[in-house]
């Protein structure tokens, strides 16, 4: 039986400083006081029943609303948070990762996920390099959202051996 105390125990301790600070007027950092940071709060909270108390399927949760909530506090601080779509991914795919060291199941779609990922963060690198195989490619290259939709078909109805 696995311990159930241990978010609701974070969530309240994280909840009940985020608002006696905020009370107390007291600002560690600037815009502190925002959604993003209930959001991080949250997931140190499914973070913490992930590894203290060995629920190991709470680790992707926790590392996507921790991943999430830093970068909405820092997308105009940091080059790497402009492609959000990349970051969103990466953040799944680094869950997923963290999910895996402890389970050890899933790493198919840990390595799917990473490899998206990384082709989402340097796509315009990528395509500078390719340049004139880019050109070439151009309309066949539109429908890469529809492969990943049949990927996914495809792992939703692949018979478990």
């Amino acid at each position: 039986m696995k311990n159930q105390q241990i978010f609701p125990g974070i969530i309240l301790i994280g909840f009940g400083a985020y608002f006696f600070l905020q009370q107390a007027g007291i600002t560690l950092f600037p815009q502190i006081f925002t959604w993003p940071t209930l959001m991080i709060i949250a997931g140190i909270a499914f973070l913490g029943q992930g590894y203290i108390a060995k629920d190991y399927e709470a680790i992707l949760p926790g590392v996507i609303l921790t991943g999430f909530g830093l970068n909405f506090h820092t997308a105009n601080q940091f080059a790497i948070f402009q492609n959000q779509n990349g970051f969103f991914i990466f953040v799944i795919a680094l869950g997923l990762l963290l999910r895996y060291q402890k389970t050890h199941t899933g790493l198919f779609q840990t390595v799917l996920f990473l490899f998206l990922a990384i082709f989402l963060l340097f796509y315009d690198k990528l395509a500078g390099y390719l340049g004139v195989i880019q050109t070439k490619a151009e309309t066949g290259w539109k429908f890469w959202p529809a492969i990943l939709i049949a990927a996914g078909v495809f792992l939703l109805y692949k018979k478990k051996k």
